[in-house]
């Protein structure tokens, strides 16, 4: 079958499938430039749940009616469509969870079941990771007596994978690492971190909460053991992420919660358990979630992710030339491969200043420690202001920007 025809990568086009860029705020049209945090919705996506809802509203799995039925099919296809675009082998690798920090801890909490993480074992994660990543597994060393190693970063934001090398030992159990960074915008070497890693049979789980939006995703040639993202991240919905793992590692994990659907038999002398993706998807899931994460794939999909690569960059070379620019801005994190993520901050001018006062101008950045306080200590830092940048940004967006930091500084002075 002929695969259909790639859209025309044409911003102003593009701008006009997301109905919320035509607010106004404080009486200036809306300049969105937090898509770290979270992504706008287009019409396609807003009208998948909203059929959802109005045409197949139903509990999925068993049902024998049509709305049932429906709502199975319909929640299925949209496990196949991450399928495809992720290139898993198989849909049962596909776990639909809550988001990447669901997806962390399922992970986490069931590799401490003694069979892979134990007393004594190390854990490896860099120093730009997100608290999603840094967290869970603090508590799973905790509760088992294993031991968090920690990859270094140098001044540019980048991994010293020297030092990785000398981390990894026969104790490592497992590495967790982010593939960009949401603070810094740093693009890991993943590909060769896992193959690092592999060389002493260890695991690894690849944070993509930042991938997918910006960049081809294939899990196969990754020869990653786990990926995970979430959905409001690549213009999907809220409270829907996604799990992938390799069948023989999902085989082997023990449920992660227990519950209606991951069930097989259950009496009160014991319950046996469903095989993937059932086993670790208790309860009813956020099914109009799943399916319109479907839909947010197909709309990325609808462009060539090399159009989106290549614009995406040239945002962040005009903002970075702008933002430098003006005296007193210093970028945070500037290392060689960079997603279009910039952290920055003003001399004299504190990051929740100018996020504020931004905003008065109808600009929305990110500010604080992004969840990211161990990469704002090692930059000697408290808190950055953050702009990201997406598909429907414009140059005339970060023009905006600009000019909104001169007029902060002028005022501040």
């Amino acid at each position: 079958m002929q695969k259909p025809a790639k859209r025309k990568f044409d911003v102003n086009e593009i701008r006009k499938d997301f109905p919320i860029l035509n607010l106004q705020i404080n009486g200036k049209p809306l300049c969105y430039l937090d898509n770290a945090a979270t992504t706008h919705k287009p019409d396609i996506v807003i009208e998948g749940t909203k059929h959802y809802y109005t045409h197949e509203n139903a509990n999925i799995h068993r049902g024998l009616h049509f709305l049932s039925e429906a709502a199975t099919q319909s929640y299925e296809n949209a496990r196949l469509k991450v399928k495809e675009y992720i290139n898993a082998m198989s849909s049962s690798e596909i776990i639909f969870v809550r988001g990447a920090t669901e997806a962390i801890n399922l992970v986490a909490a069931t590799m401490g079941n003694g069979k892979f993480i134990g007393e004594g074992d190390e854990i490896i994660v860099s120093n730009m990771e997100h608290h999603a990543n840094i967290v869970p597994w603090q508590m799973l060393c905790e509760r088992v007596g294993a031991k968090l190693k920690v990859i270094p970063i140098n001044d540019n934001g980048e991994l010293i994978l020297e030092e990785y090398d000398k981390l990894l030992n026969e104790k490592t159990k497992m590495v967790s690492i982010v593939h960009i960074s949401n603070s810094l915008g740093t693009i890991n070497p993943i590909k060769e971190i896992i193959d690092r890693a592999h060389k002493f049979n260890v695991p690894v789980l690849i944070d993509g909460a930042q991938t997918v939006q910006h960049s081809r995703v294939d899990v196969q040639d990754l020869d990653c053991d786990f990926f995970v993202f979430s959905g409001h991240k690549v213009f999907g919905p809220t409270g829907i992420g996604v799990l992938y793992g390799k069948t023989s590692y999902l085989n082997q994990l023990p449920p992660y919660q227990g519950g209606g659907d991951m069930i097989r038999t259950v009496s009160f002398d014991q319950t046996t358990f469903d095989g993937l993706p059932n086993k670790f998807e208790a309860g009813t899931p956020n099914i109009v979630g799943g399916i319109g994460l479907g839909v947010a794939l197909l709309y990325i999909n609808s462009f060539d992710i090399n159009d989106i690569i290549e614009y995406e960059t040239k945002l962040l070379e005009y903002a970075t030339e702008k933002l430098l620019s003006i005296n007193g801005l210093k970028i945070i994190g500037t290392a060689k491969e960079k997603a279009s993520v910039i952290s920055f901050v003003i001399d004299g001018i504190h990051s929740y200043d100018i996020g504020t006062m931004l905003d008065t101008y109808g600009i929305a950045i990110r500010t604080g420690h992004h969840c990211s306080q161990p990469t704002m200590k090692r930059f000697g830092v408290s808190a950055t202001a953050r702009a990201s940048f997406v598909l429907y940004n414009t140059f005339e967006e970060i023009d905006r920007l600009y000019n909104g930091l001169l007029k902060i500084k002028k005022m501040m002075a």
